[in-house]
């Protein structure tokens, strides 16, 4: 791994050494341009090191929607819930929780649908190219996905989001009984269906798969700074990125690509982006925990279980409090509790915690395209 001298020009600086910064390096790459990743720590050291490792192409629905609204209220006083706030956060987070609710109006959330479907479908084909362009086709997993259900009600709120999944074509099965049983043994009885979803990939690791790809592209020429980019401003001839340390790189071009951090850095260009931190959690427990056969969703809970090459990891849920307040690893406990009752005979010793930062925006789609600081250089 190089590290330039900071005070020297480059090309492309890529702010975000996670699976997004690393892939856009790798694509501008393919482009012919030099590429500086920048990270204040270690390549897909973030939320790239510890997330579910889901290729969830199929996962068009945005978080804010009606049937999640009215779940809200109850979710929200329980601080070990599917989506909590802590009441500390509140009055911070207020703007955000107005935007979210707007977004679950419901002609929003068929258009989010329809745009992230779009994009869901590009990713899908972008990222099949990476994957074999990189030679990382081993990492891949395509067993699909499994959601579960406590009640034939359960079921059936879910078939409109499955019904629009159908237009979009994405392929899904309900199944019960020993359908249920062969695509995962040993679920407890309270589970009454599932939705099976072929098309559903995993990666071996996430954090395996993500430095891979960053491997590749210090192949290829690039090269990692370990830097702490404090401000990002348009200069004559193309942008400075002021360090923490009090040094600058100068980049004829850059990229924002740092998750949760990268509001701060979006408003100083002028881009008041309206993004919050989704705080998730996750107990990565041994191999011979349980016997997982593909990745098992459990939605009425907001978590998911992922076989992974590192061990068997339970997390996921929703936090909405920022980027400052310490974890509160109760809610991994949590979810490894009920992980243990619906999968009787889960052994739930020797796990290793984890909490991780997502950036999150209201309608749950990207934010793409130029600042409008870059009009004015």
């Amino acid at each position: 791994m190089t590290h330039p001298a900071v005070e020297s020009e480059v090309d492309v600086a890529v702010v975000g050494a996670g699976i997004i910064g690393i892939a856009a390096a790798s694509f501008l790459q393919d482009d012919g341009r030099d590429v500086l990743l920048i990270d204040r720590g270690e390549p897909a050291h973030g939320a790239s090191f510890g997330n579910a490792g889901a290729f969830a192409f199929s996962d068009i629905l945005p978080l804010a929607s009606p049937g999640i609204m009215r779940k809200a209220p109850r979710w929200l006083v329980d601080p070990l819930g599917p989506l909590t706030i802590p009441p500390a956060y509140l009055p911070q987070i207020l703007p955000w929780l107005i935007r979210f609710w707007r977004a679950s109006w419901p002609d929003r959330v068929r258009d989010a649908m329809v745009v992230q479907a779009s994009m869901m479908r590009l990713a899908a084909q972008e990222m099949a190219r990476l994957v074999v362009s990189a030679d990382l086709g081993g990492m891949i997993r395509s067993d699909g996905s499994l959601e579960l259900y406590e009640s034939e009600a359960e079921l059936a709120a879910s078939i409109a989001g499955w019904t629009a999944r159908e237009k979009q074509g994405i392929a899904f099965q309900h199944v019960r009984g020993a359908d249920m049983a062969d695509l995962q043994p040993g679920l407890a009885p309270r589970f009454v269906a599932g939705t099976f979803v072929p098309g559903w990939k995993t990666v071996s690791d996430p954090y395996d798969f993500a430095s891979a790809l960053a491997a590749r592209v210090i192949r290829r020429g690039g090269h990692v700074a370990r830097q702490d980019i404090a401000r990002v401003r348009p200069v004559e001839g193309g942008v400075a990125l002021d360090c923490g340390d009090g040094s600058t790189i100068m980049a004829r071009q850059a990229v924002i690509a740092c998750g949760a951090w990268s509001k701060p850095l979006a408003r100083a260009l002028g881009d008041d982006v309206p993004l919050e931190t989704e705080r998730g959690y996750n107990t990565t427990l041994p191999l011979e925990a349980f016997d997982i056969r593909r990745q098992l969703i459990f939605g009425s809970h907001g978590f998911v279980i992922t076989p992974l090459s590192s061990g068997i990891r339970v997390g996921g849920a929703v936090e909405l409090g920022g980027l400052t307040r310490a974890p509160n690893f109760a809610r991994a406990e949590a979810m490894l509790r009920k992980a243990a009752d619906f999968l009787p005979g889960l052994k739930t010793g020797g796990g290793r915690q984890w909490m991780g930062f997502r950036p999150s925006m209201p309608d749950s789609l990207p934010v793409i395209g130029p600042s409008r600081a870059a009009r004015t250089i």
